[in-house]
């Protein structure tokens, strides 16, 4: 299973409802807030996150697999769990930054405390 879920895109503009998380040292926006499912990522200037990442913008696709999704892709950053019951991975193919999930809440992901 491989379902759309976001357009995640790099940006220096503080936006209410911003989550941190403390493992990339970014700020990020809920993707259901917006109409066009587009998720702002505000990193912090000791933010270690690789470049092509902070500099590209990313797909997200929610998937039932991490792990495959990972295999033969440059890994940029995780897996990592941001919030319990999400799991997540970036990675780069075909020219391109990917963001894979596992959530236990699907595409409510967002909502888990």
């Amino acid at each position: 299973m491989r379902e759309f879920d976001h357009i995640g895109l790099t940006s220096t503009v503080k936006r209410p409802n911003e989550m941190w998380v403390e493992s990339s040292r970014v700020w990020v926006t809920d993707p259901k807030e917006s109409p066009d499912l587009i998720e702002y990522l505000r990193y912090e200037p000791d933010s270690t996150v690789n470049s092509k990442l902070r500099e590209k913008p990313h797909l997200c696709f929610r998937v039932d697999d991490l792990e495959k999704e990972m295999e033969g892709a440059e890994v940029l950053l995780g897996p990592f769990a941001p919030v319990p019951g999400l799991r997540v991975v970036f990675v780069y193919k075909e020219g391109v930054c990917w963001e894979f999930m596992e959530s236990t809440a699907g595409a409510d992901w967002h909502k888990t405390p």
